[in-house]
């Protein structure tokens, strides 16, 4: 007789099923797992007899055999560990096959038969939802999966024995209730920042839109304050964003206590990061930076750095908002759709351009530092503003009345007023930085006036037709947060101005 359980394997951030048949035979007795696991689920077989042994069941003197189907998908992760183990209690007639066989489960096992959290419980319970299946998952993972839905069974225990009592009716395990993490009130505020009344401006306006920024000034200067600031005035993540990004999470194995957020990840890797880790990938396929920021922002300080090939791997998925990643043995795609907001330093030693300093390498310097940076990156970034260093006498005032709060309520009325619009034109998008180019021309509609300034502009700063894109786009935001319905002259002048940084280093690059 086989025992069939179901479970699940990761593609990406797709659940795959994964029917788990388990025999026990007459023969020598050996306990063999085939269907292309990894190491982890290999050492299955340890975890599984010592938490069985812990319960009081020992594996009977037989030969077993377990079958990963479909046998040509490789099997990885240590969320194998129930699914075995139910499945070989299941042929030892110690639980109703028919039982289990409505289920799919996950969760690693320990060796004091205690379940142990394992990453993809989203993902997985919204799999077994949708195939009208019940799941069972470690209890650490309940509130997790129990955002998937409120019309489906999930048993969520903390260990084998209360599993086993509740199917054979001994014990009734509750139903686990979703949970919301709580956001951190002590978040940065732009209170905080003396002075920068351009860099705010322009961090205001990437908010608004979801455009990309650049920040260039010398140490001490307050571009990392600024980027900290950022989630403080971004809305929240609506209904299907915040499963978009928590799915990732689960996959990644970092979502906080099961517990989802509506708070608009926020990433920043260090400039040692190799690209695996930026983009996603490994010898087993993991998300990479891009995509944990997915809906949210990823933070580039110290931008030159990057490696070379680090940086410029960005550039497709700041184009399409996915990254597929291909491997001989795999091929998996990542959705990312992130801000991208960098900072870094004029030169080398900081100081280029500041009153007094002189470089002993002179213009070189700063020539080298900023052709680490290729033009085709460059000309993905909507804003480029110069951060100067703050002065003593700016620091000296008072502070500013204006908070976070002030700031998120216009950032919050622009991009209502951008869904909106979208509404209107049948779109599914959420910010101007998404206007596909075939509506941009209906979308941000010029004037013959308006018009003309953006053609003699962009014949005398030499714009590609994706900055050419790019600044209309960032023009709409501009006049969607002052609250105007067609942008005029000084929206276009203002989103120019936000292109001249990037037009003169792309020449350099």
């Amino acid at each position: 007789m086989v025992a069939h359980i179901k479970t699940v394997t990761f593609l990406g951030t797709e659940a795959i099923a994964v029917d788990v048949q388990v025999q026990i035979s007459a023969g020598m007795p050996a306990f063999t797992i085939v269907g292309l696991p990894d190491k982890a689920v290999a050492e299955s077989r340890e975890r599984v007899r010592a938490a069985l042994g812990a319960v009081g069941l020992a594996l009977p003197p037989k030969r077993i055999t377990v079958n990963l189907a479909p046998g040509d998908l490789p099997k990885e992760g240590s969320h194998f560990d129930l699914p075995i183990a139910l499945g070989l209690m299941a042929a030892a007639d110690i639980i109703p096959i028919d039982y289990i066989s409505r289920f799919i489960a996950i969760g690693e096992l320990s060796l004091d038969g205690s379940i142990a959290r394992v990453g993809g419980s989203l993902p997985t319970a919204i799999f077994a939802n949708s195939h009208n299946l019940s799941l069972i998952c470690p209890e650490k993972c309940g509130s997790e999966a129990a955002w998937a839905g409120d019309d489906f069974e999930i048993l969520a225990p903390s260990n084998l024995i209360s599993l086993i009592n509740h199917i054979k009716g001994d014990q009734v395990l509750v139903r686990p209730v979703a949970q919301a993490h709580k956001p951190d009130m002590k978040t940065p505020d732009l209170q905080d920042i003396r002075g920068q009344e351009n860099a705010k401006r322009a961090l205001e306006i990437t908010a608004a839109g979801g455009h990309n920024m650049l920040m260039v000034g010398p140490p001490g200067s307050g571009k990392s304050m600024l980027a900290a600031r950022l989630s403080g005035i971004l809305p929240v993540l609506q209904t299907s964003e915040m499963l978009e990004t928590s799915i990732i999470a689960s996959v990644a194995g970092i979502l906080r206590d099961g517990q989802l957020s509506d708070a608009r990840p926020f990433r920043a890797p260090h400039h040692s990061a190799s690209m695996a880790a930026l983009i996603g990938g490994g010898i087993k396929p993991r998300p990479g930076e891009i995509s944990l920021a997915h809906r949210g922002v990823l933070f580039l300080d110290e931008l030159p750095e990057f490696g070379p090939r680090v940086l410029d791997s960005l550039r497709q998925p700041l184009e399409t908002g996915e990254v597929l990643v291909s491997r001989a043995n795999y091929h998996v795609n990542y959705p990312a759709k992130f801000q991208l907001i960098a900072a870094m330093n004029p030169c080398k030693c900081g100081m280029a351009g500041q009153v007094g300093h002189v470089c002993k390498r002179g213009a070189k310097c700063a020539d080298d530092y900023q052709a680490r940076l290729s033009g085709p990156l460059l000309d993905r970034i909507d804003i480029h503003i110069h951060v100067p260093a703050v002065s003593p006498q700016d620091l000296s005032l008072p502070v500013s009345k204006e908070t976070s709060k002030h700031v998120a309520k216009r950032v919050a009325l622009a991009r209502q007023i951008q869904t909106s619009r979208f509404s209107d034109f049948g779109l599914d998008i959420l910010t101007n930085s998404e206007i596909p180019p075939q509506h941009i021309d209906k979308i941000v509609a010029l004037d013959a006036k308006t018009k003309n300034l953006l053609f003699r502009a962009s014949e005398k700063l030499n714009l590609s037709a994706r900055a050419y894109h790019r600044v209309m786009r960032l023009s709409r935001t501009i006049a969607d947060i002052d609250c105007e319905e067609n942008v005029n002259t000084g929206h276009i002048a203002e989103a120019l101005n936000y292109r001249n940084l990037s037009e003169r280093k792309a020449r350099v690059a």
